[in-house]
């Protein structure tokens, strides 16, 4: 591999247009021919629907439809979970009975946004209501309401009959604790929209989304039509986070309206809409227990999860399988149990954010292992130090049947520890306490280990050369951020040795791209980036034989040359472009293939978070965050660390500000960014960033995936800081987010 393709820090080639307003976004499609549709949401968390009378909406100024269930007449979402019964599948809109406040009954389409807000208000909906439940672990209970009487059950996945043997049998100690990771809304930057524009019978759908082809076929499936009718495309999109995975049911009813009315209709999503009804990510309630020696050497770990699905079963009620994944993180342990329970309750659906499921696991499993140190009196450096799996012993088959590629998880923590300079701030900690200061220092530390591209490893990709000498590749993947356009255009540019302003980059299009897996399981440049490779290799070959042929020259003779040109080793005046040789071609100089990727990869890290804690108010000021990560090898260094910047401020806003509630009754209760607080640049600090490289041989690059590591490796960090500046003053566990609030609470009861 060139040394170019690995390690260049190449500016993001995004970046121009979209700092200068340029970017292309459904929202500011110019389509003036457009109806709008706005939703009709349910005011209640559970009910029966009786009636629906839409006599006074139709009647109103510049309206063409009302549409409510029985009149669209579509599929109904599946559920999204492998293993699930069908029968939490999800009704477009809700047909006979509500399950979740916010939850879509009817559309009314109207020539202006304006006019079909104002109609959408006049739409009566008669709700009988039903006794509502809240958290998963009531929904357990024999006497709590059930959301689908028809399945007799609130469970929509149980694992618990799997248990096998205790793990816990040859521990000398055993750290017993209960956490909840907490529910949080995604909170991307565009709320979701949809732009449907009918073409006969095709549909030609906009939208923000991270699979085009997800939404494609989930589209034809509700509406009842082929999916090669359906033509997705996404165009920039700001932000998705796992939350647009999966198709909303707001954009599969644009697509019904303009379908059925043979007219484009387009649909924009409110900043409440958004916090009610896109669906938020982990909510886990677990129950853990953590065996070890005397000594700090780790036995065994057991696990139970009740895990939230929400009011319907999307993607999220499977995540705890991707926390079995990493459930013994960075540690050597040797027996592992877990099981798990997702539950549906009378809350908006749980799907994906960012990190899913292996942030859940790395943030129990790294509390624990600080109980374990402050039981044991060891530093907690020390504990994790006495556990790590070894390098010699890669590829490493866990207690859980994960095959970890590689890795040098003391080498990391090492280097973190170096630069938090870690024995200074355990002195000044130390000076602090004995002085007795209302400021106290807290210290952090998390290790851990993800699994990226856990599930669907085959990517497709194609690269064409153009007679005009212009290059035109197209990926299955589907940028929101990552810097996708940038990171493949790189490869790209070194086979072919084409500058990248020769280069456009294709994603995101059903009509323009075979197939794809999207973007999600940080699995883009480990698969993505490993097809395009592969197909510029192949037509580097292909343009190397066409070359030989036509230069009477020996292919073993004949060199990819700088400027986009082949050539005959040490002869340049033999050189042709690579337009050129696209003509020779006849029929084109291009390849496209789907890639296959035999395992996940398995990145790794070191976190340090510093912060002081107000003992007489709770307030926190979040001094410093080092970070030393391990994605094998680093394509574009200043790519990866803008990644890790980003999910240290997502984990920062998980552990310190983030938290979805609902009252008693099921209400939402942060419906606005006024009650749900997200993290801004004056709540964050300096970011030190640092890395090891041990490379994967899953792949040709040599590459994990890094979009979710920071958030991972960070929210534990946070959370462990806080408390670990608690922890002298009586309080040795509280449950993210740690709000001043909740920390003075809790030093006021742990006074004597």
């Amino acid at each position: 591999m060139p040394s170019s393709v690995i390690g260049a820090s190449v500016k993001r080639v995004e970046d121009p247009r979209l700092i200068r307003g340029r970017g292309r976004f459904v929202g500011n499609l110019d389509r003036p021919d457009a109806l709008w549709m706005k939703v009709v949401r349910s005011d209640l968390p559970h009910g029966v629907i009786t009636e629906i009378d839409t006599t006074e909406a139709i009647d109103s100024p510049g309206v063409v439809a009302v549409y409510t269930a029985a009149d669209l007449g579509l599929r109904a979402l599946p559920a999204g979970s492998p293993g699930a019964d069908a029968g939490f599948g999800q009704p477009v809109p809700a047909a006979d009975r509500v399950r979740f406040t916010g939850e879509a009954v009817a559309v009314v389409v109207a020539e202006s946004d304006r006019q079909a807000a104002d109609a959408a208000e006049k739409v009566w909906v008669e709700i009988d209501p039903l006794p509502a439940v809240v958290s998963p672990v009531d929904a357990l209970s024999p006497d709590a309401p059930l959301l689908f009487p028809e399945m007799g059950t609130n469970v929509a996945l149980d694992t618990t009959g799997q248990a096998g043997d205790d793990p816990l049998s040859d521990a000398q100690v055993v750290i017993r604790a209960r956490f909840y990771n907490q529910r949080v809304a995604g909170v991307p930057l565009e709320n979701s929209n949809c732009l449907a524009v009918p073409d006969g019978d095709r549909l030609d759908v906009w939208t923000g989304s991270q699979n085009a082809f997800v939404h494609r076929n989930a589209i034809a499936r509700c509406l009842g039509i082929d999916r090669d009718l359906v033509r997705v495309r996404v165009p920039d999109m700001g932000g998705g986070f796992g939350v647009k995975i999966a198709p909303m049911p707001e954009q599969i009813l644009c697509a019904a309206a303009a379908h059925r009315l043979s007219r484009p209709v387009r649909w924009q999503e409110t900043r409440e809409e958004n916090l009610l009804s896109l669906p938020h990510g982990r909510g886990h309630y677990q129950t853990v227990e953590l065996g070890a020696r005397r000594d700090g050497t780790l036995t065994g770990l057991s696990v139970h999860v009740v895990a939230e699905a929400g009011a319907y079963v999307y993607f999220g009620a499977f995540l705890p399988e991707f926390s079995i994944m990493v459930a013994n993180g960075a540690y050597h342990i040797p027996k592992v149990r877990f099981t798990y329970q997702s539950v549906v309750a009378n809350t908006c659906p749980i799907n994906a954010y960012r990190g899913a499921g292996r942030p859940e696991a790395t943030s129990f499993l790294e509390r624990c292992m600080d109980l374990l140190s402050e039981e044991l009196g060891l530093d907690p450096i020390e504990v994790r130090r006495r556990n790590f799996i070894q390098p010699h012993q890669f590829p490493y088959r866990t207690p859980t049947d994960q095959l970890y590629d590689s890795g040098d998880y003391e080498k990391a923590l090492d280097r973190a520890v170096d630069m938090a300079d870690y024995e200074s701030l355990r002195r000044d900690q130390a000076e602090r306490a004995a002085r007795g200061d209302r400021w106290r220092l807290g210290v952090g530390i998390s290790t851990y280990v993800e699994i990226t591209a856990p599930q669907g490893r085959t990517e497709w990709g194609s690269v064409t050369v153009n007679a005009d000498d212009t290059v035109e590749i197209a990926t299955g993947l589907s940028s929101h951020g990552q810097g996708h356009e940038t990171a493949l255009t790189q490869i790209v540019s070194d086979v072919l040795s084409v500058p990248m302003e020769r280069i456009t980059y294709i994603q995101g299009d059903t009509g323009r791209v075979a197939t794809g897996g999207g973007t999600m399981g940080s699995r883009s440049l480990q698969l993505g980036g490993s097809a395009m490779l592969e197909a510029g290799r192949r037509v580097a070959e292909e343009g190397r034989r066409i070359f030989a042929r036509l230069r009477e020259a020996a292919i073993e003779d004949v060199v990819v040359a700088e400027g986009g040109r082949v050539a005959v080793a040490g002869s340049p005046d033999t050189a042709m472009s690579w337009g050129e040789l696209a003509q020779a071609a006849g029929d084109g100089l291009s390849a496209e293939l789907s890639l296959d990727q035999a395992e996940a990869t398995f990145p790794f890290g070191a976190h340090i978070a510093v912060v002081e804690v107000d003992t007489e108010t709770g307030d926190i000021r979040y001094l410093r965050h080092v970070a030393v990560d391990d994605c094998g090898k680093i394509l574009n260094r200043r790519m990866v660390d803008g990644q890790i910047h980003g999910g240290i401020a997502q984990a920062a806003g998980q552990a310190l500000l983030e938290q979805v509630l609902y009252d008693a009754e099921a209400n939402p209760l942060t419906s606005n960014l006024t009650t749900y607080l997200v993290p801004t640049a004056s709540n964050l600090p300096p970011v030190e960033i640092d890395h090891t490289v041990t490379p994967t041989t899953q792949n040709a690059l040599g590459v994990k995936g890094i979009g979710e590591a920071g958030t991972i490796g960070a929210t534990a960090a946070v959370q462990n800081a806080v408390i670990d500046a608690l922890r002298p003053l009586g309080v040795d566990h509280l449950d993210m987010p740690l709000t001043p609030v909740r920390i003075w609470e809790a030093l006021r009861d742990a006074s004597p």
